[in-house]
């Protein structure tokens, strides 16, 4: 298939590019390369830069594709809160243009890489697809607005369009992995630790209802994230909109983040309990058992696998 990416230059889309590339496709990539890095890209993909509002219809009219994988967006909580108009204009404005660019070109596949974060703070764990969304932040709610505009364009133009939510992405796949500019993540940061770039780790609470006291979050391999990307490329039906969670079933505490980080560098990696954050739930896990039984994923590799492929990547 020829496949468009948009976001590529970034930390899991360049993973699934090269995926994609691995299993015989053929990939164009669109970044703007904003949070992205040129050399993320994978030689055997071809880069074009620019934004999805002016290059999105530029690059897919009369080319022949045969399905689009979004990543591009914004994703930092905190700037999301900080800036909102910024996020519903690139997250929810761009993602709009290349529905329209779609429409227009005759693309009528689309796997949306959308965030847990849709869910807000929930009743219930693990989460299920049929749970309320209620997201607490600009971030989560122009996700979940892409998926009402994906729910629509299936409807009114018979686009077939899947929606992936998540929560934490861990790990790499060869020279593709993690570096952002701010980095939020838990598992780069505590390696960044015992790589000596960080002096200390903060654990945000110690007294949550969770067997060690900290918090509990999902994480996944990004390389099994990308097989779901690829799986959900079959699963898109011609007027369809499909929402599928992503998750480990279980999750792992940020002491037993902190533990594996710890055995697999060698490093102590001091960490200190710090006060709660507002509005951090105790436990935040997906239920995966939908796309297990619709598209037969299911994740793999387990956290130790995670950290160490991040670890080596880090070293490079």
């Amino acid at each position: 298939m020829k496949l468009l990416v948009t976001g590529g230059a970034g930390y899991i889309g360049s993973v699934v590019t090269a995926q994609l590339l691995e299993a015989g496709h053929e990939v164009v990539v669109l970044d703007d390369l904003s949070t992205g890095h040129d050399d993320a890209v994978p030689s055997g993909a071809r880069l074009v830069r620019g934004t999805l509002r002016h290059s999105a219809f530029e690059v897919l009219d009369g080319a022949g594709f045969d399905a689009v994988l979004h990543f591009a967006a914004k994703s930092l909580v905190g700037e999301s809160v900080e800036k909102p108009g910024l996020y519903w204009d690139k997250n929810l404005g761009e993602s709009l243009a290349l529905l329209d660019a779609m429409r227009r070109a005759g693309v009528d596949r689309i796997v949306f890489s959308s965030t847990a974060a849709t869910y807000g703070e929930p009743e219930s764990s693990p989460i299920l697809e049929t749970d309320p969304t209620r997201p607490t932040n600009p971030y989560g709610a122009s996700k979940l607005a892409i998926d009402t505009a994906l729910a629509e364009y299936a409807r009114l133009f018979g686009i077939g369009g899947v929606s992936l939510r998540y929560f934490n992405v861990a790990g790499a796949h060869g020279g593709y992995g993690e570096r952002h500019t701010t980095e939020t993540h838990l598992i780069p940061i505590v390696l960044q630790v015992a790589a000596g770039r960080r002096e200390k780790v903060s654990m945000y609470g110690d007294d949550y209802s969770t067997p060690d006291g900290t918090c509990i979050r999902d994480y996944i391999h990004v390389v099994d994230l990308g097989a779901a990307h690829l799986l959900a490329l079959d699963g898109c039906e011609p007027g369809t909109h499909k929402i599928f969670n992503l998750g480990n079933g279980n999750g792992f505490s940020v002491r037993e983040v902190i533990e594996v980080c710890r055995e697999v560098t060698g490093h102590p990696i001091p960490a200190e309990v710090a006060p709660r954050r507002a509005g951090d739930p105790a436990v935040l896990v997906a239920s995966s058992e939908k796309i297990q039984t619709q598209l037969g994923w299911k994740p793999e590799r387990d956290l130790r696998a995670m950290v160490a492929d991040a670890w080596v990547f880090a070293q490079r």
